[in-house]
């Protein structure tokens, strides 16, 4: 499906000429996750509130649509929802929610038909979290590059062998599809259409009066690379913090152990025990983790941000890339920078 937007690039205007609002149905099912509704819900709700204000028409029409009238959260929560809409009826965006009960969704035989309907007929379709299954069992994802909740990355590269599943980026966008992580992933990926849709400038309004990242690139891992080198434990927390505010020092293992107060050897061996990695190696992470924000986030040339991430050289932090991301810093900013991510900001 071929995507032709209904607003010129950097307008902010909702519909300049009487345009109806775009139309947007967020499907839901027993045991979704809260959040997957709610966020992008209250995103698309911001820009109208924020159209509104400026006296512009509303860009979006909202609606919740289930096969139950009222249906469940896995939280507890219940809220109304309206029929499923006929497969005719017009749909701009089509969310689909995840959620624990997921896999029992994708037995429904009857949703899962009306999701193949409605996908035919919607401009593009958002599957938030592990609403990714649903999107695969209608055969949404077939050939489509898609992410999930890291947690289940593995299981969907599993059950749709035909999707090339990456398990690090916020959000995938893949022609029409639009496949976030987990939760709250949701909130940036709507923000990317709200900014496709109304201009970067009101992506960005929206993102302030939420009090959420103004730049979260669909690129920047799901999780820290300091929360995954905790496995279970908290014993090296600290030092995990005062790493990343030096990454540009000298982070050998006697300045590690020396911070941490024991000895070389003592370190060395239960860093490993709770990590999983050497000192070296979880230093090494910490730094490309760095480098990857300042080469989505800013101009820096690649020499600056490799001394300020304790690099030392270019060459050092594209090895560094290399072994972590398979890919070059030079591509990376390519791919997440700029135009490509939302809220990118220059040097100063």
């Amino acid at each position: 499906m071929s995507f032709e937007p209904h607003f010129t690039p950097n307008s902010i205007d909702g519909s300049p000429h009487g345009r109806a609002p775009r139309a947007v149905d967020l499907l839901a099912f027993p045991g979704f996750q809260l959040l997957d509704i709610a966020g992008p819900m209250q995103v698309f709700a911001s820009a109208n509130r924020l159209l509104e204000d400026d006296g512009r028409l509303p860009a979006y029409r909202l609606r919740i649509v289930a096969k139950q009238g009222q249906v469940p959260a896995w939280a507890g929560l219940t809220l109304k929802a309206e029929p499923l809409p006929e497969v005719s009826e017009a749909c701009d965006t089509l969310v689909i929610a995840g959620g624990r009960a997921v896999h029992q969704a994708v037995e429904d035989a009857e949703l899962v038909a009306w999701v193949v309907a409605k996908a035919t007929t919607a401009r593009r379709v958002a599957a938030v979290c592990t609403g990714a299954f649903l999107a695969g069992a209608a055969g949404l994802l077939d050939g489509k590059r898609a992410v999930t909740h890291w947690d289940s990355c593995a299981l969907l590269a599993e059950r749709f062998p035909a999707t090339q599943v990456e398990s690090d980026p916020i959000f995938i966008e893949d022609g029409n599809l639009w496949t976030s992580a987990g939760v709250t992933a949701g909130i940036d990926l709507t923000l990317a259409l709200v900014e496709r849709d109304l201009g970067r400038a009101m992506a960005l309004a929206v993102a302030r009066e939420l009090v959420v990242f103004l730049k979260r690139p669909g690129g920047q891992s799901q999780y820290s690379a300091a929360l995954a080198l905790q496995h279970g434990t908290s014993r090296f927390e600290a030092l995990h913090s005062w790493m990343r505010e030096n990454l540009d020092a000298e982070l050998s293992v006697p300045t590690l152990a020396a911070q941490a107060g024991m000895s070389e050897r003592s370190f060395q061996r239960r860093y490993r025990e709770a990590t999983g990695v050497p000192p070296a190696r979880a230093v090494e992470r910490l730094r490309v983790e760095q480098a990857r924000t300042l080469l989505a986030d800013t101009t820096l040339p690649l020499k600056q941000i490799a001394a300020r991430c304790g690099f030392g050289c270019e060459e050092t932090m594209r090895r560094g890339f290399a072994r972590h991301l398979a890919t070059t810093p030079q591509s990376y900013r390519e791919r997440f920078s700029g135009g490509h991510a939302l809220g990118a900001r220059t040097s100063q």
